[in-house]
């Protein structure tokens, strides 16, 4: 089977920064992988090549079995990234925002308001997202990810800003991944809530996968 990711001798520039400087990574179908370092370590550049927002410079990446040298756009409808930025409208609702975006992506209201209990951002409904604090944003912008049942999901520093219910109902998603048929990498700093719930730990260093250990049995790459 084709793995969901595969990189071979990926590198990305910013500027003339290397910021991706020859990384070799797969991921399987089902797999939540963690992507640890320190800052800088080039695990925001990753996520954003896999996204295709960003381009390779040299070197190869398949991803949902597309060639991102050949098209970066073509497997977008089929993943969400959720960085810091919500991506969300300031005069919308929650409810609106999260329609929104799953209409978008070809999905169905039902799928926006599977998405808002997931989340628990039921009692926010019909809250505005300029009125919603940092924390809630943050969950929203994880509900409209998870809304457009995408095949790779992924996250920079989700927990990130989060209350409790919205870590714990974080958790729950990324504790379902496999079940769900959705595979995930998450950029994180808070290593051992993390080291619980994914797989896999791939750390990097200067641009490089520098160690991928199992984390649940898993095998290493």
């Amino acid at each position: 089977m084709q793995p969901v990711v595969r990189l071979r001798s990926a590198v990305c520039l910013l500027g003339r920064f290397p910021a991706l400087a020859g990384v070799d990574l797969d991921v399987d179908e089902g797999e939540v992988v963690l992507l640890a370092g320190g800052n800088g370590a080039g695990k925001t550049t990753l996520l954003r090549v896999l996204a295709g927002l960003l381009p390779l410079h040299s070197g190869e990446a398949n991803v949902l079995g597309h060639d991102l040298a050949v098209d970066r756009r073509a497997h977008r409808r089929h993943l969400s990234l959720v960085g810091h930025d919500t991506g969300c409208y300031d005069d919308l609702t929650v409810r609106e925002n999260l329609t929104f975006a799953t209409r978008a992506a070809g999905g169905s209201t039902s799928d926006a308001e599977a998405a808002l209990d997931r989340l628990g951002l039921g009692p926010l409904a019909e809250v505005r997202h300029g009125r919603l604090s940092a924390g809630q944003r943050r969950r929203l912008a994880i509900a409209v990810g998870l809304a457009r049942a995408p095949k790779l999901l992924l996250l920079d520093e989700p927990h990130a800003g989060l209350d409790g219910d919205g870590r714990e109902a974080l958790d729950d998603m990324l504790r379902s991944s496999r079940t769900d048929g959705r595979t995930v990498l998450l950029a994180s700093h808070e290593l051992d809530r993390v080291r619980t719930l994914a797989d896999r730990e791939v750390t990097l260093a200067s641009g490089r996968c520098v160690t991928a250990t199992p984390v649940a049995g898993v095998p290493t790459r």
